[in-house]
Parts: structure tokens; C-alpha cells; sequence
């Protein structure tokens, strides 16, 4: 083997190992941020510091599991299936607004519990 195709594999699986990495982060900077800041008043008996972190680790570990776009609609058939009367019921009743808001509530609790926001 010559040192030319030696190269050549060895940027192949370089590059290989780094697809895996830009899809778990192709979540944009502002939604991450977002997702944060909600997470941290949601735990507002806890320090600050410690709940940056924590929620930090809980949106890193939902960009692993689930695409950016995947995570909008899950997040978003959750956020529509609490809102009262006609609308949410159309969410709620659905066989894909219930499955996508299991999903996202299993992948939310997993994450949470990963890294140990209770």
C-alpha cells in the first residue's frame, strides 16, 4: 500500500467520524440557547450554575438522538397538544400528534436523566 492511499483512507474516516458530529450539532446556537433558558426557570429552586450546565448536557444529548428538524416537530405537536379547547384537541387526538409527543417526552426524560436534572 502506498502512502498516497494510505492518506486517502485515513481522510475518508476522518471525514466519516466527523459527519456523525455535525449532525448530533446541527441544532442552530439559537434554539440551543432557548431551550436552555427555559430548562434553567423551569428548575428555578435550583442554583443557576448548576442548571446552565445540567440543561446544557439535557439539549446535547436531544441534538444526539434527533435531527434539528425532528425535534421541531416534536417539540411543537407537545407545545400545540397543551393548548386548550379545539385546537389542542386536533393535536391531542391524532394518532402522529400523540406519537410525536410520546417521543419527545421519552427523549426529553432520557436526556434529563443522563444528566441528572431531576
Amino acid at each position: 500500500m502506498n502512502l498516497l492511499s494510505v492518506l486517502a483512507r485515513s481522510m475518508a474516516c476522518i471525514l466519516l467520524c466527523c459527519a456523525g458530529v455535525a449532525a448530533a450539532n446541527d441544532f442552530p446556537t439559537v434554539e440551543r440557547v432557548l431551550f436552555v433558558e427555559n430548562c434553567v426557570r423551569e428548575h428555578a429552586d435550583r442554583p443557576r450554575n448548576e442548571m446552565l450546565y445540567k440543561c446544557s448536557c439535557v439539549v446535547d444529548a436531544i441534538a444526539e438522538e434527533a435531527s434539528y428538524e425532528d425535534f421541531v416537530e416534536m417539540s411543537t405537536a407537545n407545545d400545540a397538544g397543551q393548548i386548550a379547547g379545539e385546537r389542542g384537541t386536533q393535536v391531542r387526538e391524532s394518532a402522529e400528534g400523540r406519537s410525536l409527543t410520546k417521543r419527545y417526552r421519552e427523549l426529553r426524560a432520557k436526556a434529563a436523566k443522563g444528566c441528572f436534572v431531576q
